[in-house]
């Protein structure tokens, strides 16, 4: 999700300096709701429904992981790549720079194959017949420099564009209304793994102090963190309220929310495309590489958390040293900036 999302920027910006080109996606199933709404009519056409791309392309690539050699999975890929082939691209944008993405952009059969010179994985430089020495030290930044090389050029400054979908926007505002929701923060306490995690029990504090200022909290979970869920709801005395809904209906609440608090995951990176007030909460990971993007924002982060991708389970040290008083005080003064501004 956030790989997307860092990578939108770029495409929405191809898409303006380019209104009249044919462009697809190669996306995972699972995340699709973020260029196009679900039930749109069709997978092909820009609309409101689907803003940037005219056409997605499938790939359930985890599937394929799980049974390489069946015969379901190869005539997956060669459905894939027929699709590919079939609309006849000129250029491929690897913003991933991963082997996996590589080796399906390079299905496209493209006469240019664009992609960095030092990619996420370096497996996939052997994919890209131009390789794009990035400057920023941001993703985002680095994927705009990769498609600034499609015209050789600056490209405009747009924010990045997110589908409307009027289900999951009146779903919304249903369940909002139904639990008499109006002012709320929209916080997600997960963050893909446990040293990235601030506890749950302080953002159940967090919710506690912003019910006292007249905000209610919405916190948004993925599969298999209702737990997780459920912990917040209990610190927070009830004032947390645990929404799990799709993408598109989390993209909806988003959208309406008066500010974000979570750590380094896809939804925070989603209230920045959409350029709502964010507060992030890092350990391990650089915010100046991953950190929330052209949006107002504040960052906690210890001057002693050092970048480490490893996959510990429990919550990185430094995580550990920001208070609850700390992130409720970065609430607020973005709050009353956005309310000066308003």
């Amino acid at each position: 999700m956030g790989d997307i999302l860092h990578a939108l920027p770029a495409v929405t910006a191809l898409r303006a300096a380019l209104p009249g080109s044919w462009m697809g996606w190669a996306i995972k199933p699972q995340w699709s709701a973020l260029l196009q709404a679900s039930g749109s009519a069709s997978s092909s056409g820009r609309s409101p429904q689907m803003p940037v791309v005219d056409r997605l392309h499938l790939a359930a690539v985890e599937q394929w992981a799980r049974r390489p050699l069946s015969a379901a999975t190869l005539r997956e890929i060669s459905t894939l790549r027929r699709a590919l082939r079939e609309e006849q691209y000129d250029i491929c944008l690897d913003l991933q720079g991963a082997a996996r993405s590589a080796w399906i952009g390079r299905m496209a059969g493209a006469a240019r194959m664009i992609g960095e010179a030092e990619p996420r994985e370096r497996l996939a430089r052997w994919f890209f017949s131009e390789r794009i020495a990035t400057q920023g030290r941001h993703v985002v930044e680095q994927a705009r420099e990769v498609a600034e090389a499609v015209l050789h050029q600056p490209l405009p400054s747009v924010p990045a564009a997110l589908p409307h979908d009027p289900e999951a926007e009146q779903w919304c505002r249903q369940w909002l209304a139904e639990r008499k929701i109006e002012r709320y923060i929209l916080m997600n306490p997960g963050a893909g793994w446990g040293a990235k995690c601030w506890p749950a029990e302080r953002y159940g504090q967090v919710a506690l102090e912003m019910s006292r200022l007249g905000y209610g909290t919405v916190v948004n979970v993925g599969p298999g963190e209702e737990r997780l869920a459920r912990q917040v709801c209990a610190a927070s005395a009830g004032h947390a309220i645990a929404m799990i809904g799709s993408v598109g209906q989390l993209i909806a609440c988003a959208r309406s929310a008066r500010l974000f608090l979570g750590g380094d995951t896809g939804p925070l990176h989603l209230a920045a495309a959409l350029q709502r007030p964010v507060v992030g909460i890092y350990g391990p990971t650089d915010p100046a590489r991953n950190g929330p993007f052209a949006t107002r924002a504040r960052v906690l982060r210890h001057p002693e958390s050092r970048r480490d991708h490893a996959r510990r389970k429990n919550p990185e040290a430094g995580l550990l040293t920001i208070r609850v008083e700390d992130v409720v005080q970065e609430m607020q003064e973005l709050l009353q900036e956005e309310e000066a501004t308003a």
